[in-house]
């Protein structure tokens, strides 16, 4: 059994500003398009945890590979990956990238790029819930339904890990990123 505690190495903020202006590092951004549209630190490459292929992490010697997503988990995940696929090491900023704008260093921020998927969901789905349940207590309880169905939804995607309300959204013409 691999022993990913001490293989999966974590780095701060600070150490990873340095790291960057010392141009050693090759950083990678797992999170998903949209968010890396939005969002990003300079310098990153984006490989998504969703689509993530080890064969994209470059293998440099001479560079040190870091991943890092939004608050640290799916940095985590993909470094499991990388480590079960037979690397020695891997690194991943510890808290990500809250973690990196609370420290007060820049990002390279499109205030034009589509919020993500994941709030476009939580969006829709909560205003849904809320319609449904207002209609339900004020019009008619037949409208508690919509709550329901969007709840029953909310359910299998967690458990399915798919979500059919962000396939669709994501086809609206807002969300193409270019």
């Amino acid at each position: 059994m691999v022993n990913l505690t001490t293989k999966l190495q974590t780095v701060d903020s600070k150490e990873l500003k340095t790291l960057l202006e010392l141009d050693k590092i090759d950083l990678i951004d797992v999170r998903e398009a949209d968010e890396y549209a939005r969002e990003h630190i300079e310098g990153s490459k984006l490989i998504s945890l969703s689509k993530f292929d080890v064969n994209l992490i470059p293998n440099n010697s001479d560079r040190q590979v870091i991943l890092y997503c939004q608050s640290g988990n799916r940095s985590q995940q993909a470094a499991e990956k990388i480590l079960a696929s037979g690397f020695e090491t891997i690194v991943h900023l510890e808290g990500g990238l809250n973690a990196w704008k609370s420290a007060g260093y820049p990002t390279k921020l499109n205030k034009k790029a589509p919020i993500s998927i994941m709030r476009q969901v939580q969006i829709v789905a909560g205003s849904l819930v809320l319609t449904g349940t207002l209609l339900g207590a004020f019009v008619s309880p037949r409208f508690l339904f919509l709550s329901g169905f969007v709840g029953a939804g909310l359910t299998f995607a967690g458990i399915s890990n798919t979500c059919a309300m962000a396939s669709l959204l994501k086809k609206l013409p807002y969300n193409k990123i270019n």
